[in-house]
């Protein structure tokens, strides 16, 4: 009965992706408190979809895959907008996106030069992304006037930059020793 239901959680997956072009403009034109609604909006469908697939054990390929970029994609499109719009420091995206792209690469080097390679969130990497995620939300709340700390901005700042370069750095120092293992072997 409930295996005809299978395509929720992957179908609110693409409804978060949908939901980045709006958010975006939403940020773009200072409309803080649409963008609020809309990253709220967001996430309940990443809780929802994230509960359906292992409560009902309705996990895809698919969805494995989808669900992480889409959480990336509306990260990065936030980062990206308040950085176009002043709020961020443009060394604040590009070390974000740098972190990813690097993870990215070095995960694609590693499955074609050394082995199969499953992806799977380090510690470090999830602490990265839930502060990416406060941060965010934190500023966002700040800019939509609602009650927030003014010192949210610098110390969010700080915050993302020092994890995303922790993080960073963990994944690297990672894999690399499996790939120095792997060639030893």
């Amino acid at each position: 009965m409930t295996h005809r239901w299978r395509w929720i959680p992957n179908a609110l997956t693409f409804l978060r992706i949908l939901l980045i072009a709006p958010f975006a403009a939403a940020l773009m034109a200072k409309e803080y408190r649409f963008a609020l609604v809309i990253f709220f909006l967001a996430s309940a469908t990443d809780a929802f979809d994230g509960f359906l697939a292992r409560h009902y054990n309705w996990r895809t390929r698919l969805g494995a895959i989808a669900d992480p970029l889409a959480d990336k994609a509306l990260l990065i499109t936030t980062y990206l907008m308040l950085a176009i719009t002043g709020v961020l420091p443009a060394w604040l995206f590009w070390l974000v996106l740098g972190r990813d792209l690097l993870i990215v690469c070095g995960g694609l080097a590693f499955h074609y030069g050394v082995g199969r390679f499953e992806m799977q969130p380090s510690l470090p990497g999830k602490l990265n992304t839930l502060i990416q995620i406060l941060v965010a939300l934190a500023i966002i709340i700040l800019l939509a006037d609602l009650p927030m700390q003014p010192w949210v901005m610098d110390v969010g700042i700080l915050l993302v930059a020092a994890s995303a370069i922790f993080s960073g750095a963990h994944y690297i120092g990672v894999w690399s020793l499996r790939a120095w293992r792997a060639k030893r072997q």
